[in-house]
């Protein structure tokens, strides 16, 4: 079962380990949303079953590039001009009031 993290109320960021990331683009139509998490997945056992460094490079590079086409790296999805938090503490972000008064047990999802 797929454990299901706190989200932003903006649904920009979700959040685990004690950080935001970014969640994928929502205007992705969902054609494109697949093929970029096929190729998330692919690259990602790549990173795993590489033999060497320049294997595990273009593998890592894989990742990345999967992870961009999906919006979670690279220039942000929205455009009202506020600025990527990602990995930042949501208690230490512009979040910090919804993170504040969110609920212990959802809180705790994210820790």
């Amino acid at each position: 079962m797929r454990k299901t993290y706190p989200q932003t109320p903006d649904g920009r960021y979700f959040v685990a380990k004690g950080r935001l990331w970014r969640r994928t683009d929502p205007s992705l139509d969902e054609s494109e949303r697949r093929a970029a998490v096929k190729a998330l997945m692919q690259a990602r056992r790549a990173v795993g079953l590489a033999q060497d460094a320049e294997a595990t490079m273009q593998a890592r590079a894989a990742v990345d590039a999967a992870k961009r086409r999906l919006g979670e790296r690279g220039p942000v999805w929205w455009d009202d001009g506020a600025p990527d938090e990602s990995l930042k503490s949501p208690a230490n972000s512009s979040y910090a009031n919804w993170w504040e008064n969110l609920p212990g047990d959802e809180r705790e999802t994210g820790r």
